[in-house]
């Protein structure tokens, strides 16, 4: 329901705030912009950091949110570092070269659609039968030379990544079930029979479903969180 009702929400602010590109074509053509073309030229801009997670027990969760972490400092790598200094070298600008760590590397391990985690994850979810300690063991086996992923020595089920911002150490019990934890579709339909309108309104849409090996499944929670 928070989900659905964030989204919502964004989309009703899109709505209110119109598109900022129609509006300069309109300028471009003569077209003065007052009244409501005025009004849509107000925006609302928000950032949303995630806070970096690494516990004593680190899980599903916390790979999701330290996933969103890796996405936002790739993102600003690209901005602030490659697409400025690019620039400079085509002005010709004398500067100084400034060194960062592109961790595009670890998001390849974990995004990548062949023997990435999230691959793996969601290819072990369509195995009903697999266990914890054989998504594991598919990770150490698909994972073993790279670099940005290790096996601690004393454990079957865990397994370390090297973040930008420093090692995080997962345990993949419990992994299966939460990434396949979805809202069962008779409640949904319960929702979308509800006499509230808004709520009916928010479970309107159906089940997002993908092809895979000739299959339609039901999308995973962290194929939509990617």
């Amino acid at each position: 329901l928070y989900s659905r009702l964030f989204d919502w929400l964004v989309e009703r602010i899109n709505q209110a705030i119109g598109n900022k590109k129609e509006d300069e074509e309109d300028a471009e053509d003569g077209e003065n912009i007052t009244g409501d073309k005025k009004s849509k030229r107000r925006f609302i801009g928000v950032l949303d950091i995630y806070g970096f997670e690494s516990f004593k027990k680190n899980s599903f969760e916390q790979f999701c949110i330290n996933f969103a972490n890796e996405k936002l400092q790739q993102h600003f790598n690209q901005k602030v570092f490659k697409m400025e200094q690019e620039e400079y070298e085509k002005e010709a600008i004398d500067w100084s070269y400034i060194e960062f760590v592109d961790n595009q590397d670890i998001l390849d391990v974990i995004e990548r659609k062949v023997g990435g985690i999230i691959s793996l994850l969601d290819e072990s979810c369509i195995m009903t039968s697999t266990t914890s300690e054989q998504f594991a063991q598919k990770l150490f086996s698909a994972l073993d030379d790279e670099k940005r992923f290790s096996k601690p020595k004393r454990s079957q089920i865990d397994f370390t990544l090297n973040h930008y911002a420093g090692d995080v150490t997962y345990t993949a019990h419990h992994w299966l079930e939460r990434n396949t934890d979805a809202l069962p579709e008779d409640l949904a339909g319960v929702a979308r029979s509800s006499s509230f309108t808004m709520l009916s309104q928010l479970f309107s849409s159906s089940v997002v479903t993908t092809k895979k090996k000739g299959k339609l499944v039901k999308d995973t929670v962290c194929t939509k969180f990617k």
